[in-house]
């Protein structure tokens, strides 16, 4: 078995330890290095280029904000799950915009990190229970039933897309499993967040949320 590879970026020392023989006791996965702070996380991708990075966010140097969007730029290809105590939904889309991939807080059972690490290295999005009802909250209200109503104009296909790329799946992914061009596939992507009023990666994954796609994939 090709176990996936994990950086570690904690500066915590005892978080550090207790994640490592988190992951270590997992079949399918290895830690391959460790960070105590963001410079050192990015230094460390550079020589080991891992599966998925464990990025905790508040750390000297460089925070996790600062080195998710430093790395997404140096190496788009990198899974980055972010670590964190903050549930508030602004701090949550920020993170994502920034580029990473999933979001566990350090206060939910060991199982959910474990869990969220297997998700994003299968290149899909992973947001935490504890967070996922405040993103959902942001699509509720005012626009419920517009989009409830653009919802129903959306054609299957558009639906298709926009739920590939809610998981996380790059164009040339979404082409290759709907069996159509990569322009095709950004025109339906396109249309479909026009349709809903959207202007981001992280209307998509909240719009996601709100439908359950997430919880499907």
């Amino acid at each position: 078995m090709t176990k996936l590879r994990i950086v570690l970026a904690e500066d915590h020392k005892m978080i550090r330890e207790a994640l490592r023989m988190l992951v270590n006791a997992q079949a399918d996965m290895e830690v391959i290095g460790e960070a105590d702070d963001g410079l050192a996380a990015i230094a460390l991708v550079e020589t080991q280029q891992p599966d998925v990075v464990v990025m905790d966010v508040s750390m000297p140097q460089l925070n996790g904000l600062k080195a998710t969007e430093t790395l997404k730029q140096l190496h788009p290809d990198v899974k980055i799950l972010v670590l964190t105590r903050h549930t508030d939904r602004g701090y949550v889309e920020q993170l994502l915009r920034s580029g990473a991939q999933g979001y566990v807080l350090k206060q939910s059972a060991s199982e959910e990190l474990v869990r969220a690490v297997r998700r994003v290295a299968a290149g899909q999005i992973y947001v935490d229970p504890g967070v996922t009802e405040q993103l959902v909250n942001s699509v509720v209200g005012s626009r419920r039933a517009r989009d409830s109503h653009a919802r129903r104009n959306l054609t299957k296909r558009e639906e298709d897309v926009l739920r590939l790329v809610a998981w996380g799946l790059l164009t040339k992914e979404i082409a290759a499993r709907l069996d159509i061009s990569m322009k095709t596939v950004e025109t339906h992507k396109a249309n479909a967040m026009r349709k809903l009023g959207m202007s981001s990666r992280i209307d998509v994954v909240r719009y996601a949320l709100f439908q359950g796609w997430l919880q499907e994939s």
